[in-house]
C-alpha cells in the first residue's frame, strides 16, 4: 500500500501479515515437495499441512479431522451447501437461508433451485437480524439444511447463531454458518455455538488470498465438490496449496491469540467514527447499533451517491467501499440494504468503513474531517 493512504476496507480484504508471509516463504521455494509423496520432501510438506490443520482446529475449539482446506470462503460455502444438499437429497430438498447472505450462499441456493430444490429466504428486521420465530415457521418436514451467516459483510450485524442452531437441532437439521467476516473479529467457539458447518477465508484476517477452511462436524454427511485424488480425506481432490495452508494456519493462530487486543482497538476506532459521523445531518448508521462487528461502521447518506463520495475520498487518499466488494460495479442497489427496508435511492447512497489493526485514531479524525469537507462541497 502506498504511504500516507488510509485503508478502511478490511471487510473486503486485509494486507498479508509480513510474519505470516515469512512462514509461507519456504513452501514457495525450497520446501516444494508434494505432500502425497513418501520421500522426505513430501513428508515435510505433509507435516506442514497437518500442523496448520491443528492450528485452525485449536482456534475454533474443534478436532483437526473436522478441518478441511479450500480455496476460500466461496468454495467453503458452496461445498457446505451443495455437498449437504446432494448427500441428503433423499431426505428432502428444502433449504433455509436469509435474504442478506453473501452471494456465495445466495447464488449457490439459486443454482440448487434451478435443479429442483426449494429455498426459503428468511426476512430480517431493520437492523439485519433474523428472528427465531421466522426460522421456526420456515422449517418443514423436508428441510435438509439451514445456512445463516454469523455476521453480515455489509452492515456488520451479528446474528443469534447459538439460538438459531438450537432450533435447527431440535428438528434434527444440520446448520451451516458463513463466518468469513466474523472470524478474527469476535470470539468463535464451535463447541458452544454447536454449528455443523462453518466457512472461513484467510485473506479476511491477515492471511493469504486463495485460502479457506470448511469446518465439517464429524459424522455429518457431505459429498465432494471437487473430484480428483484422495486429498483431504477423499473429500477434496487436488494437490494441496502448501504455502497457502501454512499461511491460513498461522493466520488462525495469530487471530485467536490477538483477538482481545485487536477487537478492543478496532471497537474504539469504530465507535469514534460512528459517534462523529452520526452527528452530521444526513448521515445515518445502518446495521445494529450494538450487536455488530467491532470494526464495521456502515452508513447511508441523504442525497449523496456513494460513488461520488468514494471517488472524492479516494482523491483524498482514503480507501472505503460502498458495500460488499463482491458486488462492486453492480448497477443494482445492495440486496442487504433493500432487505433492511431502505429505498433504492438510499441503498445506492451507502458507505462502509471497516477498520483494521494497523489503523489509528489520528487517521479516523482525518477521515471524519475529509467526509465533512466533501459533503459540504458536494452539497
Amino acid at each position: 500500500m502506498k504511504q500516507n493512504r488510509i485503508y478502511l476496507d478490511h471487510a473486503a480484504t486485509t494486507p498479508l501479515d509480513p510474519d505470516i508471509f515469512e512462514k509461507m516463504a519456504p513452501y514457495l521455494q525450497s520446501e516444494f515437495g508434494n505432500p502425497s509423496a513418501i520421500y522426505t520432501e513430501g513428508r515435510n510438506s505433509r507435516k506442514a499441512v497437518e500442523e496448520a490443520r491443528e492450528k485452525v482446529a485449536k482456534s475454533l475449539h474443534v478436532l483437526p479431522e473436522e478441518i478441511f482446506f479450500t480455496s476460500g470462503g466461496s468454495e467453503s460455502d458452496n461445498w457446505a451447501i451443495k455437498g449437504t444438499a446432494f448427500a441428503r437429497r433423499e431426505s428432502g430438498r428444502h433449504i433455509i437461508t436469509t435474504a442478506i447472505e453473501h452471494p456465495a450462499v445466495l447464488n449457490t441456493c439459486r443454482f440448487l433451485e434451478s435443479i429442483g430444490y426449494d429455498v426459503t429466504y428468511l426476512p430480517v428486521d431493520q437492523y439485519g437480524r433474523v428472528s427465531e420465530q421466522s426460522l421456526k415457521e420456515a422449517i418443514r418436514d423436508d428441510t435438509i439444511l439451514i445456512s445463516i451467516m454469523m455476521a453480515n459483510n455489509e452492515i456488520g450485524t451479528l446474528e443469534p447463531i447459538k439460538s438459531l442452531t438450537k432450533i435447527a437441532h431440535e428438528h434434527h437439521i444440520p446448520f451451516h454458518t458463513d463466518a468469513v467476516q466474523a472470524f478474527g473479529n469476535i470470539p468463535i467457539d464451535i463447541s458452544e455455538l454447536d454449528v455443523d458447518f462453518l466457512s472461513l477465508s484467510g485473506h479476511k484476517f491477515y492471511g493469504p488470498k486463495g485460502t479457506g477452511v470448511l469446518y465439517c462436524r464429524k459424522g455429518q454427511r457431505i459429498v465432494p465438490l471437487i473430484h480428483g485424488g484422495k486429498q483431504e480425506r477423499n473429500l477434496r481432490g487436488g494437490t494441496e496449496n502448501i504455502a497457502g495452508i501454512v499461511g491460513i494456519g498461522e493466520a488462525c493462530r495469530r487471530a485467536a491469540e490477538q483477538l482481545e487486543n485487536r477487537t478492543e482497538h478496532e471497537r474504539e476506532l469504530t465507535e469514534y467514527l460512528i459517534n462523529q459521523l452520526s452527528m452530521i445531518p444526513g448521515i445515518h448508521l445502518t446495521g445494529h447499533p450494538h450487536l455488530r462487528l467491532p470494526g464495521n461502521a456502515s452508513f447511508c447518506f441523504d442525497h449523496i451517491h456513494s460513488e461520488a463520495l468514494m471517488t472524492a475520498l479516494d482523491l483524498e487518499g482514503i480507501d472505503v467501499s460502498g458495500g460488499s466488494a463482491c458486488t462492486a460495479g453492480s448497477i443494482n442497489p445492495s440486496h442487504v440494504l433493500k432487505a433492511i427496508g431502505l429505498s433504492d435511492d438510499k441503498a445506492r447512497n451507502a458507505l462502509r468503513l471497516t477498520v483494521g489493526k494497523e489503523n489509528t485514531l489520528d487517521e479516523m479524525q482525518s477521515v471524519v474531517a475529509a467526509i465533512q469537507s466533501i459533503i459540504k462541497r458536494l452539497n
